[in-house]
């Protein structure tokens, strides 16, 4: 669970940064490549997701990390006050509540994206290849995930000429070759899954834009002479804020004035957009890069230690013995290497049995901070550890013996009941 809400934390941090490297960038973007590649330059957010995923290299070609499982383990006398370990309530509380806000808001965009398509109404094919519905929510759109349809409005022969028709068409026909529609899928899953994400809502809205100027540039492009028609078409067209989700609208996002300054823009020279290009795959690369490279950041030196002593007097004067089991080799536990790496910390509480031989016949864990980390490397050195069994009238006796286990960074005790 810890390792979800670290991964959703540092996902959202370097969200948060490519962001606003985009923002920063994109005037120069915008300059030496257009809106296209401006477009193109979102490319950085889910490039920084995948590279948070990739795993690092083997710990075997770091050699700071071959020193891990050889530490020495320090015993705390009983005089030191340990820390007690219990299970943290905390990170199962925040996944629970991360779990209700991504599925409440994915449900309320996939809701919203029902309700428009239900209110199109009937669909009647046309013979452009586009589809005709019964109703105008906010047409026409390219509508749909897998099988993406162009939908016009009732009065859309009524309201625009055949040229008109065909920049409109043309238009949304290059929403659906270049993915746009699913484009705007991969937005909703991240706004759902980032929905506590305060930079997301403003991100996606200038994401939005930019689909929209690329789109109009594609569209001119291949007829530069239909700039002031197309330009017109879009006067006409009344503006709405988008109402679905998934849905590419010719009427969406209110930039008019923007749309139509990209239209005055002449075409661009080949150099600078090459140049454009290069800058924009420098910048993805070398940030997915620092990205990647973060996730192995070491966080301090790490330090087990053991507090036999800790609970020793207490429990063998509520068992009734005369003394309590003395722990006497002890061998350090192996700190688990993908602990190490994340940095992580924990306390471990074992019960270990001890015949009257001071032989160990079981060893249980009673608590631990970070489940599922340290239990198995902190059963297996007690195990191998040595006893004096406890002694009752004079005779040594079977009994048990509480030992904490503290895994801790930067020699750090009093992190120890911390999940980094």
């Amino acid at each position: 669970m810890n390792e979800l809400l670290d991964g959703l934390w540092q996902a959202s941090l370097w969200l948060a940064l490519g962001a606003l490297l985009l923002a920063a960038a994109r005037p120069l973007l915008v300059k030496l490549g257009g809106a296209e590649l401006a477009y193109r330059s979102w490319w950085l957010l889910p490039l920084l997701l995948v590279a948070l995923l990739l795993p690092l290299p083997a710990l075997r070609a770091l050699p700071v990390l071959q020193h891990v499982p050889t530490l020495p383990l320090k015993v705390v006398p009983g005089t030191v006050e340990g820390v007690t370990a219990q299970l943290p309530m905390w990170p199962w509380l925040l996944a629970l509540v991360w779990g209700l806000g991504a599925g409440l808001h994915l449900a309320r965009e996939l809701r919203a994206q029902r309700r428009f398509e239900r209110a199109l109404g009937t669909l009647q094919v046309r013979g452009d290849g586009s589809w005709q519905a019964s109703a105008d929510p906010g047409l026409p759109a390219l509508v749909g995930l897998w099988q993406p349809r162009i939908v016009v409005g009732p009065h859309f022969d009524q309201q625009f000429d055949a040229d008109e028709q065909a920049l409109i068409l043309r238009h949304e026909r290059s929403h659906r070759r270049n993915g746009d529609h699913w484009a705007n899928g991969a937005l909703l899953l991240a706004r759902s899954v980032f929905w506590f994400h305060p930079l997301l809502p403003w991100a996606a809205r200038r994401f939005l834009r930019d689909q929209e100027l690329a789109c109009d540039a594609r569209t001119v492009a291949a007829q530069p002479t239909h700039r002031r028609l197309y330009a017109s078409t879009l006067l006409k067209a009344q503006l709405v804020h988008p109402v679905a989700p998934m849905a590419c609208h010719w009427r969406s996002q209110p930039v008019l004035k923007e749309r139509i300054a990209m239209l005055k823009q002449s075409k661009r020279k080949a150099l600078p957009k090459v140049s454009g290009q290069v800058l924009l795959m420098g910048l993805c690369m070398g940030v997915a890069a620092l990205a990647w490279a973060s996730q192995g950041a070491v966080k301090g030196t790490p330090s087990v230690s053991a507090e036999p002593f800790q609970h020793a007097a207490a429990d063998a004067a509520k068992a009734g013995l005369d003394s309590p089991i003395q722990a006497q080799k002890m061998s350090p536990p192996t700190y688990p290497a993908e602990a190490f790496e994340k940095g992580q910390t924990g306390v471990v509480n074992l019960i270990v049995a001890v015949d009257a031989k001071g032989t160990v016949t079981d060893v249980k864990v009673e608590s631990a901070t970070n489940p599922g980390v340290f239990e198995a490397a902190s059963i297996a050195a007690a195990r191998k550890w040595t006893y004096t069994p406890a002694m009752k009238n004079g005779k040594p006796v079977a009994g048990k013996l509480r030992v904490p286990i503290t895994y801790a960074m930067d020699n750090t005790e009093s992190a120890g009941g911390q999940a980094q």
